[in-house]
């Protein structure tokens, strides 16, 4: 991923020289099982231990003549160790390695990303309960519909934030799987104890039944849970870019001093960071296929899976982790417009509270299809007209006059009866 959307936290886990730190991570362990069940001297593991290490530039120099990244970078780590490097990679395939050491890879950065979805919930939480009361105007199909709450709104996001961060749970669980089982995982050179060892060692379960490779489905559910957690942040950012509209004005990014919307129009103020993350969602569901694309590999492994997963596990991890701490950010520093909201829901008069003069009128023993056409043509008049004012024409109404006194018709463009239940979801999400 390009600098400009690499924060440091997941930029460093996937380096080459983590990477590398993760391999040798894997060998030692493996080493340890082997000496733990007398494969080995302990004497030598312990060697290898104070003298393992490796030279990322002198790696990619073997990896240049030898053309294998495992090969290149265990000719470097015995160069080191000297004699005792012997018993590195004692009955070990490459993808012991790789798929053990990704498997850390991805642990750690679930465990970021995780960390970072706590703190999103958190400032949804806050902007909620700072907006329990704030009344605004639902919309469905993009139209006005009935009136709710912009701490209700935000209750919809924490409740969605919620569910990607029990997506993210279990996904550490099932990421955390590591292989050392030999050329074709039939542990033909190698003890499946030394495999349950290494694996405790360094925090992860054994893959119940691995080929030369762990099965790509794995990866494909790590990928795909990021997608989807990057469509989550999407659809709050086009939420704020809709409600951002100059005509609307409801909500907006935070405009910082010295900030500019526009090389040729001094007056903008754009939703650039929204938009921003609408277009990075693109390029996570865009990994989520090639994820998909990887799992149907030939016979017991190919290495098509791998050049793939060079680009798209790093990428999306990166993606989606300046994601979330972008839309944290944003939420944070959201600025918010009460009376826009007001005056937005009042619009022509009050006809969002057509439902409720319907129902109203129903109850006082009007036919439902008498109502239905009184209202509706009360508010189609009152609809995108200047000066329309549905509340005005349907006290007018002699028809509603006869089944609704003043006061009832009053109570009817209330928006407090669209909110009373609203504390119960507030309740569920600790708002």
């Amino acid at each position: 991923m390009i600098e400009r959307y690499t924060l440091p936290e997941m930029g460093s886990l996937w380096t080459d020289n983590y990477k590398l730190k993760t391999w040798l991570q894997v060998e030692i362990a493996a080493c340890e099982a082997q000496a733990e069940l007398g494969y080995i001297p302990e004497s030598a593991v312990e060697e290898i231990k104070a003298k393992a290490n490796f030279d990322l530039a002198r790696v990619l120099e073997i990896e240049a003549q030898v053309r294998h990244d495992v090969i290149a970078f265990l000719t470097n780590v015995n160069e080191y160790v000297g004699d005792a490097g012997r018993y590195i990679h004692l009955g070990l395939t490459s993808s012991d390695v790789l798929d053990t050491a990704l498997a850390l890879q991805l642990v750690a950065s679930t465990d970021l990303l995780l960390e970072q979805v706590e703190t999103l919930a958190q400032a949804i939480r806050y902007q909620a309960q700072q907006h329990r009361n704030t009344v605004m105007i639902g919309r469905s199909h993009g139209i006005h519909a009935e009136p709710i709450t912009f701490g209700f709104k935000l209750a919809g996001w924490l409740a969605e934030v919620c569910r990607n961060r029990e997506r993210l749970i279990r996904l550490r669980q099932q990421i955390a799987v590591g292989k050392i089982s030999g050329a074709v995982g039939t542990y033909a050179n190698v003890d499946p104890r030394v495999e349950a060892i290494a694996c405790q060692k360094l925090g992860l379960q054994p893959d119940t039944a691995s080929t030369q490779v762990i099965s790509r489905d794995i990866h494909a559910e790590y990928v795909q849970t990021l997608a989807l957690l990057a469509a989550s942040i999407e659809r709050f950012a086009v939420e704020i870019r809709n409600l951002q509209r100059t005509d609307v004005l409801e909500v907006e990014e935070f405009f910082a001093r010295g900030q500019k919307g526009s090389s040729a129009m001094p007056h903008k103020r754009n939703p650039i960071r929204s938009e921003r993350l609408t277009g990075l969602a693109r390029i996570v569901r865009g990994h989520a296929i090639a994820a998909l694309e990887n799992v149907a590999l030939w016979h017991e492994r190919d290495i098509s899976h791998s050049s793939v997963e060079r680009m798209i596990l790093p990428d999306a991890s990166i993606i989606t982790h300046f994601m979330l701490v972008e839309i944290t950010d944003l939420v944070k520093n959201l600025l918010v417009y009460p009376d826009n909201m007001k005056r937005n829901m009042n619009l022509y008069g009050g006809v969002v509270f057509s439902q409720r003069v319907l129902l109203t009128l129903v109850e006082k023993g009007m036919s439902r299809e008498e109502a239905y056409r009184i209202v509706q043509s009360c508010a189609h008049q009152a609809w995108n007209t200047p000066d329309g004012d549905f509340h005005k024409l349907i006290s007018q109404d002699s028809a509603i006059q006869s089944y609704l006194s003043p006061e009832e018709i009053e109570s009817c463009f209330r928006a407090e009866h669209h909110l009373k239940h609203l504390d119960e979801i507030y309740q569920r999400l600790s708002i």
